[in-house]
């Protein structure tokens, strides 16, 4: 019993904890949730961390935004702890009916969503006749791969979102394609969410198709599959950019044109997955700049200090254990709306649901609207 402890332990290397207390200090659930990141750490280090864990309905209120490693002055990963009780959970079997669904619709059609795999380009459909848009699965050969993802395959929102990337990647003449039908899960949250096995097999699946078609580049406009595939898949294969920073290097080419005027007042709203995961704050923040007649103004707490939505880590597919406290995505708004902004942009779809959602419950439909950046280009290329 005492090596499989030492060995957790050694595993996310929390013995080099200090209780210092800024990890949970930092936390954004940590003030509406029992969710204690360094009550987590020590527990570990003293072999307690399985004592009552089925009853921990916390640890699926952690949102993985990666507050808590960032904030760690000894440099240790608190947030991966959190991953690793989770795998847990998953092994014995103690974890939400609504994420044993999430977790089975991926084995069983590529999603998490419930959806059939053969309707994964139906989005495609609703666009322009006289766009064409390649297809590797069919034999044709471009560029770039597009990854959709899962929530722009099937989400009735996110598919706007999804179609406005065409419209940017056409407009800055990128050589795209995607994989059609046969694209499934990145699964960055199938991981997050403690199973491991899982998401190896997803990442076999992928990168036997990325193999088979030959692609070396990607571009994603979901900022947690960007993640997956960037930093959890074997590298040196392929290289992957986030949509922003594609469309950011296009413009400074000179091959992105913007004409429209968009006279809004717009904030930014930086994605926990783009930003502290991955340190893209400038790209974004740039492409809404460069549309005519906008007026940008930043949040109080923005770029590494940005609020968390509450969208990652699989809080998608659960409900937070606490009732008490706001919304933080309801915090977010709020604080878009006292800077007087009109519209909230972001970068990720997940962010896009959660943010409308808070437009709805905190009464500010009339007040506000949320857009994605890639919606906001396309319009500005009108």
């Amino acid at each position: 019993m005492e090596s499989s402890e030492q060995t957790f332990a050694e595993k996310f290397e929390l013995y080099g904890c200090y209780q210092c207390g800024k990890c949970t200090g930092g936390c954004p659930v940590s003030l509406k949730s029992k969710l204690n990141i360094r009550r987590l750490m020590i527990e570990g280090i003293l072999g307690k961390h399985l004592e009552h864990i089925n009853e921990k309905l916390e640890l699926w209120d952690c949102t993985t935004c990666k507050t808590c490693t960032i904030r760690c002055p000894r440099g240790l990963k608190p947030m991966d702890l959190v991953i690793g009780m989770r795998g847990t959970l998953v092994e014995e079997g103690h974890i939400p009916k609504t994420i044993i669904e999430a977790m089975e619709s991926v084995y069983k059609h590529g999603n998490p969503w419930g959806k059939q795999k053969n309707k994964r380009t139906e989005w495609i459909k609703t666009l322009p006749e006289d766009l064409k848009i390649k297809d590797f699965s069919q034999g044709d050969r471009a560029d770039y791969l597009y990854f959709a993802g899962c929530t722009a395959s099937f989400d009735p929102r996110i598919q706007e979102v999804a179609k406005a990337l065409v419209f940017g990647l056409q407009n800055a003449e990128v050589d795209f394609g995607i994989l059609g039908n046969e694209e499934q899960c990145c699964g960055n949250e199938i991981r997050r969410m403690g199973e491991s096995g899982l998401f190896e097999e997803l990442v076999e699946g992928n990168m036997q198709r990325f193999e088979s078609y030959q692609i070396e580049h990607i571009v994603t406009m979901c900022p947690h599959g960007f993640n997956a595939l960037k930093n959890e898949y074997p590298q040196g294969k392929f290289d992957v950019l986030h949509s922003t920073q594609l469309l950011a290097k296009r413009l400074e080419e000179g091959k992105l044109s913007l004409s429209k005027e968009i006279k809004k007042v717009v904030t930014y709203h930086d994605p926990c997955f783009l930003g502290k995961q991955n340190n893209i704050y400038d790209e974004p923040r740039m492409l809404l700049n460069a549309i005519p007649g906008l007026t940008f103004k930043e949040l109080d707490r923005s770029r590494e200090r940005s609020l968390c939505c509450e969208g990652g880590g699989g809080r998608m597919w659960v409900e937070s254990s606490s009732e008490v406290g706001q919304r933080l995505a309801e915090v977010r708004v709020q604080d878009a709306v006292e800077l007087g902004a009109e519209i909230i942009a972001t970068a990720c779809p997940f962010c896009v649901l959660t943010l409308e959602d808070a437009v709805k419950t905190s009464g500010n439909e009339e007040k506000i609207k949320v857009m994605d950046v890639m919606e906001l280009l396309a319009e500005a290329m009108e």
